[in-house]
């Protein structure tokens, strides 16, 4: 069970975070939640869908796998993309509430916790290290991100363009499995808009973003690959 506190230089000083992957360390992940401004540098490697959540609306995604669990980019301690989404690279650390606004806070659950091992983040004299103020740029960046999937999917709504999807993946046996419950832009929605709605979009910085999202699913190909891949291996 996650326990979230507020980073503390006294009492978490002699705290370690382990970089390494791996499934022992949390990354055997199906997907991430990723923002607008990551989706330039998120569409080179995965495809970006959006998943429907209880009481939150559409939430876009980076895809790594077509099953829960699944992590087709994890080999090992390795992996396999040149860009980790920062709702990954930022773990074990959250914004949490302080007493004067957002705070850096710490999951002392989770595995990547280590007084031993990994990356040190407070030096001899309370400081804090390197990697810890790369982490907090991190999560300031992440938390800023976040605060604009609102109004991006509040706009994709207001104009129709999310689609269900279904996607199927062939089996060595024969058999295929399938991949749903998620949603796309429906590029014949855009297209179809008029210039108005277009220069709207563009004025509120979407639609850039709606174009890399686009572009990601060309991603699907190289995910199903891997996925092939690893079936034929398990075979």
């Amino acid at each position: 069970m996650a326990q979230h506190l507020p980073l503390n230089p006294t009492a978490h000083r002699d705290l370690r975070v382990i970089t390494t992957r791996g499934a022992a360390y949390g990354d055997a992940m199906m997907s991430a939640l990723t923002f607008p401004a990551e989706f330039r540098s998120v569409q080179a490697h995965y495809p970006i869908v959006f998943q429907k959540l209880p009481d939150q609306g559409f939430q876009p995604i980076a895809l790594f796998g077509l099953k829960d669990g699944e992590n087709l980019f994890l080999q090992g301690t390795h992996w396999d993309a040149h860009y980790v989404p920062m709702a990954v690279e930022r773990q074990p650390f959250l914004i949490g509430r302080g007493e004067s606004g957002p705070a850096m806070h710490i999951d002392l659950d989770s595995p990547r916790v280590s007084r031993s091992a990994g990356e040190p983040l407070f030096n001899e004299h309370g400081g804090t290290t390197p990697f810890l103020e790369r982490m907090n740029e991190l999560l300031g960046q992440l938390h800023e991100g976040m605060s604009s999937v609102v109004p991006f999917v509040a706009a994709l709504d207001r104009h129709g363009l999310l689609e269900s999807f279904v996607l199927d993946v062939a089996q060595p046996d024969g058999g295929q499995a399938r991949l749903a419950g998620f949603y796309t832009i429906n590029e014949e929605k855009l297209a179809a808009l008029d210039a108005e709605a277009l220069h709207g979009l563009h004025q509120a910085g979407h639609l850039a973003a709606i174009y890399m999202a686009i572009a990601s699913l060309s991603q699907f190909r190289a995910l199903v690959e891997r996925a092939q891949r690893t079936i034929r291996h398990d075979w």
